[in-house]
């Protein structure tokens, strides 16, 4: 019996078309993704989003006219359901930085973009973080650096809806049910689930339960 699979709608945007062709290929081999659109610069790119159905939007950092950045800002504000991913030959803190401000689920190094990048697509459609090692490596000097400093960090980095969220995450209740109880949409569970996991540097709903004992929302 055949199984159906529901193909991930990506557009990709890079100003050089033979990095696009190449990514493309990588992209198109797999049975779960189909790039269904192209961009050249950011501007094309939010374009791309307001006239075709696309699931997830792959950024690179560095094109003309509306930088990946830039465009990231502007998709986030107009398609807050579509994931987006960041792409740089860049190794670089301040982008990675900004590049989660700006809405993205993920930043790929092109460099490994044939190792990473299927990876990357699959964990923002599941509502989850990409962040390559030097990344997290960042967020941590980031937290320890402030508290050096003597900012005043937060009790808890995670908003009180963000707790109330991961706590019934942790007592196994679905999107769907979380949803229902919280009065919200699937979706908004799905961006608050991303941004929970991006924040702690998780990956699963295992790393969320853990995390959820520890913190005492939960009973082990």
């Amino acid at each position: 019996m055949s199984v159906s699979t529901t193909k991930t709608r990506i557009l990709l945007a890079d100003d050089h078309a033979l990095v696009r062709r190449g990514l493309r290929l990588i992209l198109d081999a797999e049975p779960d993704l189909r790039v269904v659109a192209e961009a050249a610069d950011g501007a094309e790119a939010v374009e791309a989003v307001r006239r075709t159905e696309v699931d997830l939007v792959i950024l690179d950092i560095a094109m003309p006219r509306l930088t990946g950045l830039q465009a990231a800002r502007e998709i986030s504000r107009r398609a807050p359901g579509v994931r987006i991913l960041m792409l740089s030959m860049h190794d670089n803190e301040q982008y990675f930085f900004e590049a989660l401000r700006a809405g993205a689920s993920g930043y790929v190094l092109k460099s490994v973009a044939d190792r990473d990048l299927l990876e990357a697509c699959r964990a923002a459609m599941r509502g989850e973080p990409f962040l390559y090692p030097g990344a997290i490596t960042a967020l941590i000097r980031d937290y320890l650096h402030r508290a050096r400093q003597g900012e005043k960090l937060p009790e808890s980095i995670l908003t009180p809806r963000e707790e109330e969220i991961i706590k019934l995450i942790a007592e196994g209740n679905s999107a769907k049910e979380i949803a229902e109880a919280l009065v919200i949409s699937v979706k908004t569970v799905d961006r608050h689930r991303a941004n929970i996991l991006a924040k702690l540097g998780m990956r699963d709903r295992i790393d969320l339960t853990r995390y959820a004992i520890r913190a005492g929302l939960v009973e082990p």
